[in-house]
């Protein structure tokens, strides 16, 4: 697999992930390849760096980026908790109330189980998985 950045010709720039180059080229000539922003077919290949494997500059680098997504997990977990209600294991009843105008709209937090999860996401209930305390985690 290769990914490559792209841009489409507003300016929009995502990634794509293909089997090789040919198989972009192929896409690309097909008219297959589609912006996500704004669905234009006018996509090409946007410069970007080449990954250098193997390097201890690469080695320190992926620790920074793990170090900078665990700041980014504790960050948002603390923002969560200042920022909405503890509701424990009562998470999908509440959520459901909030949902279902039964209770007043409020951002809320707390436990569930993977099947009560799946039955809101399935009701059209908006959730989402709240990143482990790592600093507690043993």
């Amino acid at each position: 697999m290769i990914a490559y950045n792209l841009r489409c010709h507003r300016g929009h720039e995502f990634e794509g992930w293909f089997r090789d180059s040919a198989a972009f080229d192929e896409q690309a000539r097909g008219g297959r390849l589609n912006c996500p922003s704004c669905n234009s077919a006018r996509v090409e290949k946007a410069i970007m760096a080449p990954a250098v494997t193997g390097t201890k500059k690469s080695v320190r680098a992926k620790a920074g980026d793990a170090g900078q997504m665990r700041q980014f997990m504790t960050g948002l977990r603390k923002y969560v908790q200042e920022n909405a209600d503890y509701v424990g294991p009562d998470f999908a009843e509440e959520a459901r109330k909030i949902h279902y105008g039964e209770t007043p709209d409020r951002h809320i937090y707390g436990e569930t189980t993977a099947g009560e999860a799946k039955e809101l996401v399935e009701e059209g209930i908006d959730i989402a998985a709240l990143p482990p305390d790592l600093d507690s985690a043993n």
